[in-house]
C-alpha cells in the first residue's frame, strides 16, 4: 500500500489553510488524506470526518462532542491517536493548529514510530514545545501569523511546511546496510569517558545509539526500546531518576525503566550521575534547597548534590523497578564514585550519600540468577569499569541468544 501524507486540523476553523497545504503536497505527486478533528462541522472536502475519528475513541464518540471545550480537545486527541496508529499507510503527517489544535494533533504524532516524518505548524512553536514534541521526532514550525486565513505571510510559511513534509517523504534517507544489532546507552557529560569506552568496545559487533540523559533523552530512549528495534540496553547514566526523586528539572518521569520491564531485554544499568539533580541558572533553584551543595556547571546549568536521605530514596526507587524486570539484569555499583564530580577531593564527594545509595539498592533488589547487583571497587569513569560493563552485557546477551 502506498504511503500517504496525512493533513490534520480543525476544518471548522482552518479549512482553507488545510486545503492549501494538502494541494501543495498533492501537486508534488504524493497521495494525501485530509483529516478533520474539529467538533463544529466544516466537513466539506475532507477525506476523514471528525465523526469517523471520534468513532475510534476507546469510550465512544459521546466523550468528545460535549459543550466543555477543554474536555473535547483532550478526548479528540485520544481518538485521533487511536485512529492514526491504526492506519497502515501513514508515510508522513502534518498538522496545523493553535493551542487547541496542537493539543489534539501533537500527542497523536508522538504515538507514531520514530522516523515517520512529522511536521506540526503551531502558533506555540516559538515557546516551550516540550509537551508537543515529547520523546518523539515532531518538527515544530512557527507560522509567525496566526493560522487564521491565507495571506502573504501564511502562504509562504504554510508552503514551507508543506514542502518540508513532502521533501522528507519523497527523499527518504536510504536504509543502512548495517546489520549489527542495535544497543541503546545513556550518557551525561560526567559519565562520558565510561560510555565512550563502552561504545568503543562494542562498536565492532553492535550499532551503539547513545542518548543524552536530559529527561527527554531518557524518554526517547525508552520509546525506541518499546518500538522493538533494540537488542539490549546499557543504561549507565540513570541520573534522570535523581531529578525525579529530588525535584530537579531533567526527570524522565515515573515511567523510567518501564520499557525494560515490558520488553525483558538484556539490561546493564549503573548509578551514573545519581549524585546530582539538575537545575537551570542559579536563580531557577527552588527556595527549599537554599544552603545545599551546588556546582555551577555553566551559566545555564546548576547541579545540586543529593543528600544521604535522597540517595536512599533513589536506591529504593531503582531497586523496586529492577524487581519488576523478568529479563536478564545486571546493575553495576561503582563504589569509588558515580560521576566526574564524585571523586575523592571533588565537589560532590560524599561517602555517606554514596553509602546510602548503595545500601538501599542492596536492601531492595531481590537478587536472582537473572537479576544481580555487581559491586565494583572502581570509579565509574575508570577503564576497568567500562570493561566490566562490556563483559556483563556480553554474558547476558550471549546467554539470551543461546
Amino acid at each position: 500500500m502506498s504511503n500517504k501524507a496525512y493533513v490534520v486540523g480543525t476544518a471548522d476553523t482552518k479549512g482553507p489553510e488545510l486545503a492549501y497545504v494538502r494541494d501543495l503536497i498533492a501537486a508534488l505527486g504524493l497521495e494525501t488524506v485530509l483529516v478533520n478533528v474539529g467538533t463544529k462541522g466544516g466537513e466539506d472536502g475532507v477525506d476523514v470526518t471528525a465523526a469517523s475519528v471520534a468513532a475510534c475513541h476507546p469510550e465512544g464518540p459521546a466523550s468528545i462532542f460535549v459543550n466543555e471545550r477543554g474536555q473535547a480537545v483532550v478526548e479528540m486527541s485520544r481518538a485521533l491517536t487511536e485512529f492514526i496508529t491504526e492506519q497502515d499507510d501513514v508515510g508522513g503527517i502534518i498538522g496545523l493548529g493553535g493551542s487547541g489544535g496542537s493539543g489534539i494533533i501533537a500527542p497523536a504524532m508522538q504515538a507514531l514510530p520514530i522516523g515517520i516524518p512529522k511536521v506540526m505548524v503551531s502558533t506555540l512553536a516559538s515557546g516551550d514545545v516540550s509537551a508537543y514534541v515529547g520523546a518523539s521526532d515532531v518538527n515544530m514550525f512557527h507560522p509567525v501569523t496566526d493560522v487564521s486565513g491565507l495571506n502573504r505571510v501564511s502562504r509562504k510559511l504554510l508552503g514551507n511546511a508543506a514542502n518540508a513534509l513532502a521533501g522528507m517523504m519523497k527523499f527518504p534517507v536510504p536504509e543502512s546496510a548495517d546489520d549489527r544489532p542495535a544497543l541503546v546507552l545513556s550518557m551525561f557529560g560526567v559519565t562520558t569517558p565510561a560510555v565512550q569506552a563502552i561504545t568503543d568496545g562494542l562498536n565492532s559487533d553492535f550499532d551503539c545509539l547513545v542518548f543524552h540523559a536530559t529527561g527527554s533523552g531518557g524518554r526517547s530512549m525508552e520509546q525506541l526500546i518499546d518500538q522493538g528495534d533494540v537488542a539490549g540496553v546499557l543504561d549507565i547514566t540513570t541520573t534522570e531518576i535523581c531529578d525525579l526523586v529530588v525535584g530537579g528539572f531533567l526527570s524522565a518521569g515515573e515511567e523510567r525503566l518501564d520499557s525494560i520491564v515490558r520488553t525483558k531485554l538484556p539490561y546493564v544499568g549503573s548509578c551514573g550521575a545519581l549524585d546530582m539533580a539538575n537545575f537551570w541558572g542559579p536563580e531557577s533553584v527552588p527556595s527549599q534547597f537554599k544552603g545545599r551543595n551546588f556546582y555551577h556547571h555553566n551559566a545555564q546549568v546548576t547541579l545540586m548534590r543529593a543528600t544521604p536521605e535522597e540517595s536512599a530514596r533513589i536506591g529504593v526507587w531503582i531497586g523496586t523497578k529492577l524487581n519488576a524486570c523478568a529479563g536478564p539484569v545486571r546493575f553495576l555499583l561503582p563504589l569509588r564514585g558515580v560521576s566526574a564530580l564524585d571523586v575523592e577531593g571533588g565537589p560532590f564527594y560524599d561517602p555517606a550519600a554514596s553509602l546510602a545509595l548503595f545500601q538501599a539498592l542492596r536492601d531492595t533488589v531481590e537478587q536472582t540468577p537473572d537479576r544481580q547487583l555487581v559491586e565494583l571497587d572502581l570509579h565509574i569513569n575508570d577503564p576497568e569499569f567500562s570493561a566490566a560493563a562490556i563483559e556483563a552485557f556480553k554474558d547476558i546477551y550471549d546467554e539470551k541468544e543461546a
